[in-house]
């Protein structure tokens, strides 16, 4: 078996950390991967035939292997009495649950917060769902269900065509405010030697999101158009095409940056030009200014540009796909790309979590597991002996791996 682990060089912030995640899809799973890359053994607990998102194909097939790493498995038959005894040992040993099923399910099957409260009151217990509590509470929920609720779709579409945002922002924002909201959790238990129930909820997370926008409404009695036909706040803020028929996005957000702009690139009129003094002059001449300095733009190719705009220190971008980021230098560099290869052996490239402690990127130690990687591992510390772990497999109540090797 290829060896799908990867060393640290030193212990991680949540070594000794063991949390139990009872999720699917992005939510739960991105709150799951945040406290795993800090360095939580994570034990992902999924049914026999493994949770339903590995089998999640188009838009949804990146799901898994993007979110599961650092992570082990166990796939235990939560409808049979032994299989939930398992994982209530397991729980007893543990420091965090997090969890992002519908209202209850846990509940029925014995694992709602306040049964595991009293049986281990050190744990931390984290629900990810749609709402926090209030009169939509029991509602269903999507990511794209929330960012038309709270008014983010209506920003990112036209007038009249509300768009969700492209890509699952809602889903993963909650899950890292749900892990957000575990350190803090557990940065308390360090002290009162209890813990607590956190709750993350999607349509608050949007409107978090949105908040700049409510502000600006009671600010100035406007309604803030969506960002495709919305004025900039700054005058020069757009996207250009270059000689070579490629486009960067160019902002110049200050003045000294104007005054920059018109230095490096020879432009003493603009410079000179009373209307165009302050960023709230030349946003009101942006009718005429744009189209000017698109012909600017134009004369050069889009590596030119970029080259100029960067030694003059002016924020610019190319206009980039999603799959263009696998070949970016600077993630490459950077460690800003892990490798996930998966159960099926296929691997593909995928972000680091977007922080450095000390300058390092934090490390993937293992690739997102197979359906009951872990399992026997963990049973076996959970103190079941050889046979009674084959006796467990052999009736369905636990899946391993098919050359998982058990003593006689």
């Amino acid at each position: 078996m290829t060896d799908r682990t990867t060393a640290t060089a030193r212990p991680l912030p949540l070594a000794g950390v063991r949390v139990i995640e009872f999720a699917h899809m992005v939510m739960g799973p991105s709150c799951g991967l945040v406290l795993a890359d800090l360095g939580a053994e994570v034990v992902k607990i999924e049914p026999p035939e493994g949770d339903n998102t590995r089998r999640l194909e188009a838009a949804g097939a990146g799901f898994f292997p993007v979110f599961n790493r650092n992570k082990r498995s166990l796939a235990v038959d939560l409808k049979r009495a032994e299989g939930r005894d398992i994982v209530l040992r397991l729980i007893d040993s543990s420091d965090v649950l997090t969890e992002n099923f519908r209202p209850g399910a846990l509940d029925k099957l014995g694992f709602g917060y306040e049964a595991l409260a009293q049986r281990n009151p050190r744990l931390v217990y984290c629900s990810l769902k749609g709402f926090l509590d209030g009169p939509y509470q029991h509602r269903a929920a999507l990511d794209e269900v929330v960012q038309m609720m709270a008014g983010l779709a209506y920003m990112t579409g036209l007038p009249d065509r509300p768009l969700r945002a492209g890509a699952s922002v809602v889903d993963i924002l909650g899950g890292t405010f749900g892990a957000v909201g575990v350190l803090a959790a557990l940065r308390e238990r360090d002290a009162t030697g209890r813990g607590r129930r956190v709750t993350s909820g999607l349509f608050e997370s949007t409107a978090y999101l949105v908040a700049q926008h409510m502000a600006q409404f009671e600010l100035t009695g406007e309604a803030p158009p969506p960002m495709s036909v919305k004025r900039p706040a700054w005058g020069v803020y757009d996207i250009f095409e270059t000689a070579d028929g490629e486009r960067l996005f160019v902002g110049v957000v200050t003045d000294t940056q104007w005054e920059i702009f018109c230095r490096a690139f020879e432009e003493p009129e603009l410079a000179a030009d009373a209307r165009l003094r302050t960023n709230g002059e030349r946003v009101k001449q942006r009718a005429w200014l744009i189209p000017r300095l698109a012909e600017i733009m134009k004369r050069y190719t889009k590596s030119a540009l970029a080259a100029k705009l960067e030694e003059i220190g002016l924020p610019f971008a190319p206009v980039a796909k999603p799959w263009d980021l696998l070949e970016d230098p600077h993630l490459n560099a950077s460690g800003g790309l892990q490798t996930a290869r998966l159960p099926s052996g296929r691997a593909v490239h995928v972000p680091a979590l977007p922080i450095a402690l000390d300058g390092e990127r934090l490390p993937k130690r293992s690739d997102p597991p197979a359906i009951g990687e872990g399992g026997l591992e963990l049973l076996r510390g959970l103190g079941y002996g050889e046979a009674q772990i084959a006796a467990l497999a052999a009736r369905g109540v636990v899946r391993l791996p098919e050359e998982t090797p058990l003593s006689p």
